[in-house]
């Protein structure tokens, strides 16, 4: 078995712990200020070799080059979750989904709440793309990492852009 390596990630919205290994990323978790303290300084050569295309990619994306990701994932959930994951990968950037439109898509218009459960324990943050999918009324509802993030997240997929008044 691969022992999973771990490395810090410094966002505009937060800092990211990714956790993987050879076999994939299993995990990007935002973690509160409360939960991380410690100022840092993390040079790329410090990061383990299987997690730097995550860091690289985080990079792009919040540098607004990146509109998908081209990692091997490799979350850690039940059979369940993992297809509720996997639907999530299929949302398209700049675009959301409402719940019951995740379900549908899953093929279970009745599993909306076990789909929102999912949605919920969703453990690669940004990279599995759960903030995009919204209320049925287009309100920003559960996201784990915080409405504010959520938010942030989809005006940063979706920024308006100003006409030119000339």
């Amino acid at each position: 078995m691969q022992e999973l390596q771990t490395t810090y990630y410094k966002t505009p919205i937060g800092t990211a712990k990714i956790i993987g290994d050879e076999n994939g990323i299993q995990s990007v978790a935002v973690l509160d200020d409360d939960d991380f303290s410690t100022e840092f300084e993390l040079v790329k050569s410090d990061i383990p070799e299987c997690l730097l295309d995550c860091t690289t990619q985080l990079d792009e994306y919040f540098n607004g080059e990146r509109t998908n990701f081209d990692l091997k994932l490799n979350p850690q959930g039940t059979e369940f979750q993992k297809k509720v994951w996997d639907e999530l990968l299929n949302i398209p950037f700049n675009k959301t989904r409402t719940y019951l439109e995740q379900s549908k898509a899953l093929g279970d218009v009745k599993a909306i709440r076990a789909v929102a459960s999912a949605n919920g324990k969703n453990p690669i943050w940004i990279i599995i793309p759960c903030h995009r999918v919204i209320g049925s009324d287009g309100s920003l509802t559960g996201y784990a990492g915080g409405i504010w993030r959520k938010k942030w997240l989809l005006a940063h997929e979706n920024p308006v852009k100003q006409q030119s008044l000339f």
